[in-house]
């Protein structure tokens, strides 16, 4: 009685949403989600937006100022024909930075404009792991329902075997009332569990962009068993696909693309103009001009400079401490991941039979008479419990993969599978 009861569990769990009078199951697989939430989620596109925007700044920096025209006229002060005057003057000049000028702008603005990128991946990869972590805590509450509602339909199988004890007179009505009590607690775990289960979709909806209590019938699937990597791997990975790494550097190329701009600083701008003159009767005139800037206050470039070094030393040490910290979350999430894997196989391998064992043994002992209730109730919980704590295991181990691979920063199977296959 207590397998059927466990495989109709199964079954209705497997039957997913429809089972349990919700709105039928979507197709969307994790990656399908993973992919949408990415596409979709506001916060990420507006962070692309403003990339963006900051992309068209390279242009700006690397074009000329617009260049200046000027008409001039000069006429008598007294009894003059202003504004018909008889000189008429007619200018256009053109600013030209010092030779290479431009060219640093530019890159200055392509860096800062890199660096947002790298912004936009990191929250992309945010996104991607909130995702994930909230999809296998899904999975461990939706088993966790299905293994209690299955454990009901136990329950009341030993209320049965209790109340025919009873009506013989070999058991008090204490046993029965017991496990009454006993499934009116476990129908409380059922409606936290569904109250869990309500605000895991919503916040996967939140991700998808959607309203928090969209339709979103997703039963969702057990973790892939995680890649497993030595910690040297992993790092190497990390320094070379971690957004904030390539942020950081794409920072300090800025900043030393500035420190030579701000050197250029001491070396003149230049302006080149053409003047048409127009004397009345007189003849025509052309006349070709040429100005520099006066670079005569070296102070403040010399401490331009100064700034400059500061700030790129300053982006050196953020470099490495993004390294550093990078470096830590690898370790930290990888060891997690191995916790949690060794945590789910104890759990199946060994907690779980022995639960099921005791239970059996109780279940045996109580109908002959050798066991009270309370001992078979109390075998009963540990069996419910290690079920559940194995569920909630399945879900932290897809969770810690998650979490390993946004400290990695990026997927784990594809990365490893391409440096297997490289010499």
């Amino acid at each position: 009685m207590r397998w059927m009861s466990v495989w109709l569990g199964l079954l209705t769990w497997a039957c997913g949403p429809l089972a349990w009078g919700q709105a039928p199951a979507t197709n969307l697989t994790l990656d399908a989600m993973v992919a949408e939430a990415v596409r979709v989620n506001p916060a990420v596109q507006s962070s692309r937006y403003r990339r963006a925007a900051l992309q068209e700044r390279v242009a700006q920096q690397q074009a000329l100022p617009n260049p200046m025209f000027k008409y001039g006229g000069m006429d008598l002060a007294d009894r003059g024909n202003w504004p018909d005057t008889n000189e008429k003057r007619f200018m256009v000049e053109q600013e030209f930075p010092w030779f290479g000028k431009r060219g640093l702008r530019g890159r200055a603005a392509a860096k800062e404009a890199e660096a947002l990128q790298r912004e936009v991946e990191a929250l992309e990869r945010d996104v991607i792991m909130m995702v994930k972590e909230n999809y296998f805590d899904l999975y461990a509450v939706q088993r966790a329902r299905v293994i209690t509602r299955a454990e009901e339909d136990v329950l009341q199988h030993m209320e049965q075997i209790a109340e025919t004890r009873f009506a013989t007179g070999q058991r008090t009505e204490q046993d029965v009332l017991k496990a009454q009590a006993e499934i009116t607690m476990l129908q409380q775990k059922r409606l936290e569990l569904e109250q869990q289960e309500t605000t895991l979709k919503a916040k996967l909806n939140q991700l998808l962009n959607r309203r928090a209590d969209a339709p979103l019938g997703l039963a969702a699937a057990p973790p892939v068993a995680a890649a497993e990597a030595e910690a040297g791997t992993l790092f190497a990975l990390a320094e070379t696909n971690r957004p904030e790494i390539k942020g950081a550097q794409a920072q300090l190329e800025r900043q030393q693309a500035e420190r030579e701009l701000m050197k250029k600083e001491f070396f003149t701008d230049y302006r080149l103009g053409v003047e048409y003159r127009n004397f009345g009767e007189s003849p025509d005139m052309v006349m070709f001009t040429v100005g520099i800037d006066l670079p005569i206050w070296q102070r403040k470039y010399r401490a331009g400079v100064r700034e400059a070094d500061n700030l790129v030393a300053a982006s050196r040490a953020a470099l490495e401490a993004t390294r550093r910290q990078t470096a830590f979350e690898v370790q930290d999430a990888r060891f997690k991941l191995l916790t949690a894997r060794r945590t789910l196989d104890l759990y199946q391998r060994t907690l779980i039979p022995q639960a099921e064992a005791r239970f059996t043994a109780s279940e045996a002992g109580y109908r002959t008479g050798k066991v009270d209730f309370l001992d078979l109730l109390e075998s009963e919980r540990f069996l419910l419990n290690a079920r559940v704590m194995a569920a909630m295991a399945a879900g932290n181990l897809g969770m810690q993969g998650a979490r390993l691979e946004r400290a990695v920063g990026t997927d784990l199977k594809p990365a490893l599978e391409t440096g297997e296959k490289s010499p």
